[in-house]
């Protein structure tokens, strides 16, 4: 079975940490975030994934030169211009020549949704297309999805207001679509699949939907990426991955809690690193202290860095004391 993975984006919400490195390779737990989904949808009878590129495609070839990932095979397909989600769907699923009931996936999710289950839900059903659901707190800061009892999707309730909706799901970005999808979508044009062909798909009575209660976080922010790694540590998930990547150097007076530290990374004498991810290569001086705190670069001596996020080839000054800070400021033209 094929899947296709958008990971065109430009990654604008996590910056400084995507100036550098596309959101689907920066590590998660170290292990990029793109292997744990590739993974996971192998083990879900996926057997060939195409990722629908566009903005900075080289680094995903660089990643996986002999073109597989997690044991699955992977096919390019670079979009000569941003076309939408639902463009960069059709453009990758025929540019990999796809013509069975395939996967598509949003590159900066991670989820524990059975993959299988949804494609055996989509098939019993006869769909054209099936999207996962899965539960938020507060609705009224996305897009509801309202289906009947057979999961056949009635409507799309864009930040209902109280009484508005009853829902409480909301679209996964894991989706089962039949290649019939692929001819709504005209070659080479820009159209969003949620708001153009999922509606379109509803009027048809030709789209379902299955939710789930799976863990599922979308890393595209920092805080949700800091959680993210956070998560595969401490036991929030059945999968726990160790939280000290290799050749790393921690000198023995710092203390470390509940925090990644990424390969070949360095902490010095007396820093304390609390609830934190340092990315690969990331060097801390002597007596720092981390909270809630993201790092490439190096933060020099004496440093205090809270709820800040330190993006590549950046130095913090010794002493520096900051908090809700990203360098360099996303906002500056770079």
């Amino acid at each position: 079975m094929h899947a296709v993975v958008l990971v065109g984006g430009f990654g604008t919400r996590l910056r400084p940490l995507t100036l550098s490195t596309p959101k689907p390779l920066l590590p998660i737990a170290n292990v990029r975030q793109l292997e744990h989904l590739i993974a996971h949808l192998g083990t879900s009878g996926v057997t060939d994934v195409v990722l629908a590129l566009g903005f900075k495609p080289e680094p995903f070839f660089t990643a996986f030169p002999d073109g597989k990932c997690a044991g699955v095979q992977l096919h390019y397909a670079v979009e000569p211009e941003p076309l939408d989600t639902a463009g960069a769907i059709a453009f990758a699923a025929r540019d990999a020549g796809i013509s069975e009931t395939f996967v598509v996936m949003n590159g900066d999710i991670l989820c524990d949704v059975d993959v299988a289950a949804l494609v055996s839900f989509h098939k019993a059903r006869g769909a054209e297309g099936t999207l996962h659901l899965t539960p938020v707190d507060d609705p009224s800061q996305y897009g509801v999805v309202e289906t009947d009892l057979d999961g056949l999707v009635q409507r799309f309730v864009e930040k209902p207001q109280p009484g508005e909706s009853v829902s409480t799901v909301v679209n996964g970005g894991t989706y089962v679509l039949e290649p019939s999808v692929i001819d709504r979508i005209p070659e080479n044009q820009k159209v969003s699949i949620e708001r153009v062909v999922f509606p379109a798909m509803v009027a048809d009575g030709t789209l379902s939907a299955m939710a789930t209660d799976d863990y599922w976080i979308d890393t595209g922010r920092p805080e949700t990426y800091l959680k993210a790694n956070l998560d595969l540590i401490d036991g929030t998930r059945p999968i726990i991955l160790s939280s000290i990547g290799t050749h790393a150097h921690i000198a023995a007076t710092a203390s470390i809690t509940r925090s990644v530290i990424g390969e070949g990374c360095t902490v010095g004498a007396g820093c304390v690193v609390i609830d934190s991810v340092l990315l690969p290569g990331a060097v801390i001086g002597d007596r720092v202290r981390l909270e809630r705190t993201m790092v490439m670069g190096s933060v020099s001596d004496e440093s205090s860095l809270i709820d800040c996020v330190v993006g590549s080839d950046v130095v913090v000054p010794v002493g520096s004391h900051l908090q809700n800070t990203r360098i360099p400021d996303p906002e500056q033209k770079q």
